[in-house]
């Protein structure tokens, strides 16, 4: 897998479920991106469609089996997944900063490498303060 440091195109299959102040939501899309390594560490790159256009979206798969998950545009979100953790982040918004945390309750991965596959879900809760804003479940998956 030589050609991992310099990316390859890989098929997404990304579902996001959310629940806030009871109302459920659900996003499932399915796109192509991009699967490169650098150093130790996987990236899987794509751009999510949105009402107002595209938004770049980066997932960083660290060798210790944590997550990040950067999303960019108007309103950049890092958010750093480690199972079990309570974890600070930031929420940049055209009003300004955020704080928040996410909590997460699940992480879960299986990377295979004949043929480059995988699976990744996390499941986590989001606050503000002491104030829950959410409870997540994302579900990726991604093919060469």
């Amino acid at each position: 897998m030589d050609n991992l440091t310099t990316g390859v195109p890989v098929q997404i299959h990304l579902e996001t479920n959310i629940l806030q102040e009871g109302q459920k939501s659900n996003f499932v899309f399915d796109v192509t991106g991009q699967l490169v390594r650098v150093g130790s560490s996987l990236y899987i790159r794509y751009e999510e469609e949105t009402e107002d256009g595209g938004v770049p979206v980066t997932i960083k798969i660290s060798d210790n089996g944590n997550v990040k998950l950067t999303r960019s545009g108007e309103n950049r979100l890092q958010l750093l997944f480690s199972d079990g953790k309570r974890i600070a982040a930031r929420y940049r918004t055209p009003y300004g900063l955020m704080d928040i945390q996410t909590v997460t309750s699940a992480l879960d991965m299986q990377i295979l490498y004949a043929p480059l596959r995988g699976n990744i879900g996390i499941d986590y809760l989001l606050y503000a303060g002491d104030t829950l804003l959410g409870k997540y479940n994302i579900r990726l998956q991604f093919t060469i």
